[in-house]
């Protein structure tokens, strides 16, 4: 892309929940290099964020991190009020915020279930609620959910699963409810991405990555340039979708 070519996102401005590391961060450093001002929330990481926000600033962009507690209803409310506040306006909000456990049903502690449904479920759900109130007509919500709504080939998987799942419904609806508004409600399903929270060098990499068709972890920035194309002007026509980026994971 030249420098006489608008990059896609500029003049947008973004919220990317849970973004102080990991897919959140890739996603947000994404949409950051393609022109949006961003705002990042984290909950118990204020180094790591202010490491995002560093790099999307001294590679030219505009970022800040805002601290707040997704898996609550107020936290998630806040976080949203903050971020549209310190960017003057919210045109895009990717949910990006979660968490879960991988173990048998049958010894999952509640703790265990309620964080995951708190976080996952609900604190996706408040904070869109919240979003709607900055959002224009035209404005985009992307929701980052996960291959295991539709496939969990291991035990363990349960509670995780159906919180993605979950989350599936909700953009269906959203994407009618929001319809008249021109808004579009997306969903992405990734596959193993290489974080520091899974990493494809990890115990469990080689099994993941054979899971897949072709045999590779994808990367934060392979969510991230999907997610900033669902977010851009070229997807204007595409709501409801639920977009399974898993490397045939599902096939």
């Amino acid at each position: 892309m030249n420098a006489s070519t608008p990059l896609p996102l500029a003049g947008k401005t973004a919220l990317v929940t849970g973004a102080s590391r990991g897919l959140g961060a890739g996603v947000a450093v994404e949409l950051a290099r393609q022109g949006a001002r961003v705002a990042i929330t984290y909950w118990s990481s204020p180094d790591r964020a202010d490491a995002v926000v560093r790099e999307i600033i001294e590679a030219g962009g505009s970022a800040v991190a805002i601290r707040a507690d997704n898996s609550e209803p107020d936290g998630a409310r806040q976080g949203v009020r903050d971020a549209a506040a310190a960017l003057g306006s919210l045109d895009i909000l990717v949910n990006s915020a979660g968490a879960g456990w991988f173990e048998p049903f049958t010894d999952t502690p509640d703790e265990h279930i309620e964080h995951t449904i708190n976080l996952n479920i609900r604190g996706t759900v408040y904070s869109t609620h919240e979003a709607l109130k900055f959002l224009p007509d035209g404005g985009r919500i992307v929701t980052i959910g996960s291959v295991t709504a539709e496939s969990i080939p291991f035990p363990g998987g349960s509670i995780y699963g159906m919180s993605k799942a979950a989350l599936v419904a909700f953009t269906k609806g959203l994407a009618r409810d929001l319809g008249s508004r021109k808004i579009t409600a997306n969903i992405v399903q990734p596959g193993p991405i290489d974080t520091e929270g899974n990493p494809a060098s990890g115990p469990s990499g080689d099994f993941l990555a054979g899971l897949t068709a072709l045999g590779h972890f994808a990367t934060p920035t392979d969510v991230g340039a999907l997610v900033a194309w669902i977010a851009s002007d070229q997807a204007h026509f595409m709501t409801g979708s639920t977009v399974t980026l898993d490397g045939g994971w599902t096939a």
